[in-house]
């Protein structure tokens, strides 16, 4: 497989990072959706991560060498895929292009057991996220949220959350430690969501539930522990389309 490092195209494997395309040490990365060679919201994945770099010190190319990365990565790449650029603390970078399987069925998720520290940069090493991931999986969930210390949701394992309660669809706001999402930001800008604290006490009150992320978009969640929740189809075409609509970097 191919990479872009340091604006050079070469083999993943002569490059100082694992096969499945994480540099060695601490950094930045996005995650962006590819589908059929056209990326989304590349320029607002790059925004939020000069804002990352600009917070911790760190240096990031321009956004015309990200772009033309991007493009030699992802030229002539057929069906969906998931484009990961890393910016290192030592200034290194890297552009990998992989397949991605759609999903396709809602999941079961549980409330992690611990609390989990807000994170509001999109950092690596992604051990400790991935692990809370795994660990749902190894408990017979597909996925889990995580609450923080003062007993608040805050957002899915790798993705933000966003619930129905009482008619209303909230997502959890920066201030209880959750990542800026760039699909959570697009329905708050267009006023199909508001930001509110969610307590872990309203659980019950949840009628329906998704998880959002750039390569999942709306997952809806069919139930929260031993809880069933509805499955709100008309919500989903409703943010499905509002994305298609939104441009294309």
């Amino acid at each position: 497989m191919k990479v872009v490092f340091n604006q050079a195209v070469i083999d993943v494997n002569q490059a100082p990072c694992s096969p499945d395309g994480w540099l060695a040490g601490t950094g930045i990365f996005e995650t962006i959706k590819v589908n059929n060679s056209e990326t989304k919201f590349l320029n607002k994945h790059y925004a939020r991560a000069q804002e990352t770099a600009n917070a911790l010190s760190i240096h990031i190319p321009s956004y015309s060498d990200v772009v033309k990365a991007v493009e030699e990565a992802v030229f002539g790449k057929l069906g969906s895929g998931m484009l990961r650029i890393s910016f290192s603390q030592n200034q290194d970078w890297l552009v990998a292009h992989f397949p991605y399987k759609e999903i396709v069925d809602a999941a079961s998720v549980r409330v992690h057991p611990e609390v989990v520290p807000g994170q509001i940069h999109k950092l690596f090493p992604y051990t400790n996220r991935i692990g809370i991931l795994n660990a749902a999986r190894e408990a017979g969930f597909d996925d889990a949220i995580t609450v923080n210390s003062q007993g608040n949701i805050c957002e899915g394992s790798v993705t933000n959350f966003v619930a129905n309660i009482q008619g209303q669809w909230i997502t959890p706001p920066t201030s209880d430690g959750v990542l800026p999402g760039i699909i959570r930001q697009l329905l708050i800008d267009n006023q199909l969501i508001k930001a509110a604290s969610i307590s872990l006490s309203q659980v019950q009150e949840i009628k329906s539930a998704f998880l959002l992320s750039s390569l999942r978009l709306a997952h809806p969640i069919s139930r929260i522990d031993n809880r069933e929740l509805a499955l709100s189809h008309s919500f989903m075409e409703q943010i499905r389309a509002l994305v298609v609509t939104s441009s294309v970097d």
